[in-house]
């Protein structure tokens, strides 16, 4: 019998991968294609160029069959995910009539506003990819989050008046949607000769970009949180039903079909927080690593090895990039001195994102009265075993890696498989195509250590900086005259 074959696309904010998988979910070949930087002529404004979603899917694809040695007809299918909380605005004939908006722009925080009479539809990423790899319009439910009108107990657009006018999204706007799992169409001629892939494929729906990680992760548990380490790092468990009035958390739909995970707070511009102090070092880094021979990204692990836990005092607050309600916020280093490089502010920011969450994780589930035993770190950032074993001291949990840590892609293909009927069952899909690949033990001391910095200095650290910060956006932004300001500062 031949070997199958199945595709994953995982749609980023900054690439596009695209990973072919067998049936027992060993990556056969991947490809990859990059996007341009964000169009941001403001702090309100993210906006991807030209059509770059589409070419750069297409650059993947194309990258992808180039690679591949087997016979094509053994394809199966493709899962589609894509990144979550954006907008693309669409003409009657699917062509996009503004530029794609990104989940990092300040409108997709807001109900729509038609103001652009050439917008037919309203619809995600994944929506838009779908129209031009199928020419159908429709989508999956679970990748709208946010700012639509989804009920949540029927996993079906609302047929609430009142819903449907809050969110300003006529329903004759809105795409036909489908549970994960689901056929949404083939691949056209026309997507076959851009991207590559084999015509007629079916495409299958997964979800959004987090969800379908952790189904790739192998989230099937309740004894078990994910973190996500991408752009935006998410921290997911399972949830049991809908929740009343949640503070900490919210629930989302799973890529498992009517089930729900619970997602607490993350941390805007996470991962990229690495990448802008790597690229920040420039020719310098560059240099550094060039001379041990290894790759800047290891460098920065071996350096940062070196340094004690705690960072003898340099914490990060992460606000690179805030909440649209929160505009005052700012990114900081505390705690130099004369002795300390490159190598401790990237410990600094790596021990920050791992505090920051164990405290969203802390608040998340105190509130739901449950707590897991084990955790799972996915995305990139899961190379370093500095940062894994970071994670595992800072939550005293252990800390399982899998064989497969970019595992968008890998879960699309387990939805694919389970929903091409490959597999009976998203538990046999798991068992046969997730792996563990090690597990990080906590270190009691190292354990002791974080708490004590977290809860006795860390956790406080924007209570006392956010009201300098509040000032500062007062004079910069213009919010007093000068001379308020001047007294602003002076009683402070």
């Amino acid at each position: 019998m031949a070997q199958k074959y199945i595709i994953g696309i995982d749609g980023g904010s900054q690439s596009t991968k695209v990973v072919m998988y067998d049936l027992e979910g060993n990556v056969v070949c991947e490809g990859k294609g990059a996007l341009q930087p964000m169009y941001t002529p403001d702090a309100d404004t993210a906006e991807h160029p030209d059509d770059d979603l589409w070419q750069s899917l297409c650059l993947a694809g194309k990258d992808l069959m180039r690679q591949f040695t087997g016979n094509p007809d053994d394809i199966v299918g493709i899962g589609l995910g894509s990144i979550r909380c954006c907008r693309a605005l669409l003409r009657a004939d699917g062509t996009p009539a503004a530029q794609l908006i990104s989940w990092q722009d300040a409108r997709v925080t807001r109900p729509y506003e038609h103001t652009n009479s050439d917008v037919a539809w309203v619809t995600s990423f994944s929506g838009y990819l779908t129209h031009r790899l199928t020419g159908e319009f429709k989508d999956n439910i679970a990748n709208y989050f946010g700012q639509w009108p989804v009920d949540y107990r029927t996993w079906e657009w609302s047929h609430d008046s009142e819903i449907m006018r809050k969110f300003q999204i006529p329903r004759e706007m809105l795409f036909e949607v489908q549970m994960p799992g689901t056929v949404l169409g083939n691949i056209t001629p026309q997507a076959a000769q851009a991207t590559g892939f084999p015509v007629g494929l079916p495409l299958v729906c997964t979800t959004s970009d987090k969800p379908v990680e952790a189904l790739g992760a192998g989230l099937l548990d309740d004894e078990t949180a994910v973190i996500s380490l991408g752009t935006y790092i998410a921290l997911m468990m399972n949830g049991q039903a809908l929740p009343k009035d949640p503070v900490h958390y919210w629930p989302i739909m799973s890529s498992i079909p009517e089930t729900l995970l619970y997602e607490g707070y993350g941390i805007r511009k996470g991962m990229w927080t690495v990448s802008w102090l790597r690229d920040m070092l420039g020719e310098s880094l560059l240099k550094d690593a060039a001379a041990s021979g290894v790759t800047p990204e290891d460098y920065l692990n071996y350096r940062a090895s070196a340094v004690s836990p705690g960072c003898d005092g340099l914490m990060a607050v992460l606000d690179w990039l805030t909440n649209p309600w929160e505009p005052y916020k700012r990114g900081i280093f505390i705690g130099f001195n004369a002795t300390m490089d490159y190598a401790w502010m990237y410990r600094a920011i790596l021990e920050s994102i791992a505090m920051t969450l164990k405290n969203n994780y802390d608040n998340m589930c105190r509130e739901m009265d449950h707590f897991a035993r084990q955790l799972i770190v996915t995305g990139g950032g899961s190379n370093s075993d500095l940062f894994m074993q970071i994670f595992a001291d800072v939550f005293n949990l252990p800390v399982r890696r899998n064989s497969i840590n970019s595992c968008a892609s890998l879960g699309a293909a387990i939805n694919t498989a389970v929903g091409l009927g490959l597999y009976a069952s998203y538990e046999e899909a798991v068992a046969r195509m997730v792996r563990v690949k090690d597990l990080f033990e906590p270190s009691a001391q190292n354990a002791a250590l974080y708490e004590a910095i977290n809860k006795g200095i860390f956790k406080d650290l924007p209570r006392h900086t956010d009201p300098i910060l509040k000032k500062s956006w007062e004079i910069f932004h213009g919010r007093l005259n000068a001379e308020e300001s001047i007294q602003s500062w002076s009683n402070a």
